[in-house]
């Protein structure tokens, strides 16, 4: 750990500066008892993160995937495009680890924490390895509970479907729906071990969806465009924030300026329409950049 003027020293720049970046969030650094501490290995992580290096010497580009989270829209977005991106949705935080491990050329992400509603900006600026990192926003979704076909017990919200204990269907660890569902439930005093749950998890909001309408679960938390697939019934939560996570260097590929060009335009909003549950005002906009 270096102290500001070490920090300084390293960088070879004046100790006015560095302040100006710790202001603008701009290095990483952590305060302790008042005082800035920089750890020598993620300065060297965020200079590398800028370097400009031959053609020769360039690491291999991240294949065109965009990992992370299931979404029916995005899946869309990329066909529509004409980008060349495939689909590998495992979650949210899989989806990251593979951007920072260079496995996926972007992330789609819904980050949730107790202490924030929206957790995407945060995660993505906090990621060690990740200083280059910029969120492009997709959509806001609509997230709550399905039931089935004319909600039989009739819930209105979690703590109907605690009370009567439903069985719950889950998702994998490291999933958004499973975090906003375990954030439900530490604000309402439960544990997730003391929920009626179906095991093993749902992989993916239509998976659970699936689950649902075959009886296997009473409810479970996904997306409305989810349920209306499904043809299921709908208890509204929450609108969430819906992003992509990648490199700042990888914006600039023409997988990824091919789809930003679908999501600045009328089809991908007719589209949202048809499958509901989406406000894409936002869509292609940059929500957070280094």
């Amino acid at each position: 750990m270096l102290t500001t003027a070490e920090a300084a020293d390293y960088l070879r720049i004046k100790e006015r500066k560095l302040y100006e970046l710790v202001a603008e969030g701009g290095v990483p650094c952590s305060k302790v008892t008042g005082k800035w501490l920089f750890p020598r290995h993620e300065l060297d992580s965020w200079v590398l993160s800028g370097l400009a290096v031959p053609d020769g010497m360039r690491p291999a580009p991240a294949p065109p995937i965009v990992g992370g989270s299931q979404d029916s829209l995005l899946e869309w977005a990329l066909r529509d495009s004409g980008s060349g991106l495939a689909t590998l949705p495992e979650g949210s935080e899989a989806g990251v680890e593979r951007l920072l491990r260079g496995e996926v050329l972007a992330a789609a992400i819904h980050y949730h924490a107790a202490d924030i509603d929206d957790s995407n900006p945060r995660v993505i600026r906090r990621l060690p390895g990740l200083h280059d990192g910029v969120l492009i926003a997709f959509a806001k979704r609509e997230q709550g509970l399905l039931v089935a076909p004319g909600n039989p017990l009739g819930l209105a919200s979690l703590e109907d479907a605690l009370a009567q204990g439903a069985r719950i269907a889950m998702r994998q660890k490291g999933a958004g729906a499973q975090m906003l569902l375990d954030v439900l439930l530490e604000r309402l005093g439960v544990k997730a071990s003391d929920v009626k749950r179906l095991d093993p998890p749902c992989l993916t909001g239509p998976d659970l969806a699936n689950a649902i309408a075959h009886g296997g679960a009473d409810c479970g938390v996904a997306t409305r465009s989810a349920a209306k697939a499904a043809r299921l019934d709908f208890v509204p939560l929450l609108f969430e924030h819906f992003d992509l996570a990648l490199r700042q260097a990888d914006y600039f590929r023409p997988p990824m300026q091919a789809l930003m060009k679908t999501l600045r335009g009328e089809r991908l909003r007719a589209q949202a329409l048809d499958l509901t549950g989406y406000d894409v005002s936002q869509a292609g906009e940059v929500r957070s950049a280094p």
